[in-house]
């Protein structure tokens, strides 16, 4: 498995887990919309006080999204993403040292954020839209490539699959083809499953449960689980109010072997992560030699 994935001028080292930060710029994302996006425009100040806070607190990576992906979410025009998504890269590249990653599937969203210091493509569409792997090819970041199905208006629309991860497997074994054969070298390539992506809450527990297959394979895994409505199925709790479940899913991700958590809540996860860590350093030192 890739040990450090090149993300444009840094290396995003992944001999232990990382946790990756949410920076949504949207004003309707399901768990945070509107805290960095008011009145018509990305808040930087905002953006940048919840950056810091979450560095401090322990992430390695900033994703920003210029979109809602949440179910039933309306569409955004590509000049309303660009603006947002460009407007927040350029603050963090030029206030932060961090990796920043960009949430979309646009193409052009994606150039300009490469331009604008971003090391990290994270497209919940896999780069299926229409010169999206061109996009990605060019600019010669790093790219996590998403499994999906279906578009975020449907995809909860009754989910199916014969096994909900030989499926995801296949499809992303099929997309990491496609990525090579547009000259992107695989160790800039991480694979997310996309929980909460057109998968109904048995079917996100069990690619939970069964995620070690997934990750014994030779790409990175970035999971998202963090307040997702998976958690509502088992507990009654508004998005603000799951930080506690998340956590746990988010140490079950890492003990079957995914080396990125996207989380809302950086502190408490990297709390539950340094603890897990210790105990395996723990673990190695009283193996024989």
């Amino acid at each position: 498995m890739v040990k450090a994935v090149p993300c444009g001028a840094r290396m995003l080292d992944l001999s232990r887990p990382r946790i990756m930060g949410v920076l949504n710029v949207t004003p309707d994302s399901f768990s945070d919309g509107g805290q960095l996006y008011r009145d018509g425009r990305v808040d930087t100040d905002a953006l940048l006080a919840r950056a810091e806070q979450m560095l401090a607190e322990g992430a390695d990576i900033m994703d920003v999204g210029g979109e809602s992906t949440r179910p039933g979410a309306a569409a955004v025009s590509e000049a309303e993403e660009l603006d947002r998504v460009v407007t927040a890269v350029e603050a963090l590249a030029q206030h932060c040292d961090t990796i920043i990653s960009v949430d979309s599937s646009t193409p052009s969203v994606m150039r300009e954020s490469a331009l604008c210091g971003a090391g990290l493509l994270n497209d919940v569409r896999g780069f299926q839209r229409p010169q999206a792997l061109q996009a990605a090819a060019e600019s010669g970041l790093a790219l996590c490539v998403m499994h999906m199905q279906g578009e975020p208006g449907t995809m909860q629309t009754a989910p199916t699959y014969s096994d909900v991860l030989q499926d995801i497997s296949h499809f992303l074994s099929r997309r990491l083809a496609d990525v090579r054969s547009v000259g992107i070298d695989l160790d800039r390539v991480i694979i997310d499953p996309g929980f909460g992506f057109g998968k109904t809450a048995e079917q996100n527990f069990e690619l939970l449960a069964r995620l070690e297959v997934l990750c014994n394979q030779d790409q990175p895994i970035l999971v998202g689980l963090s307040r997702k409505s998976m958690i509502s199925a088992v507990l009654d709790r508004p998005p603000e109010q799951r930080m506690f479940a998340s956590v746990a899913l988010a140490l079950m991700a890492v003990e079957r072997g995914a080396r990125i958590v996207r989380v809302h809540d950086v502190a408490a996860t990297f709390d539950a992560l340094s603890m897990w860590q210790t105990t395996r350093h723990a673990l190695s030192l009283s193996e024989p030699s």
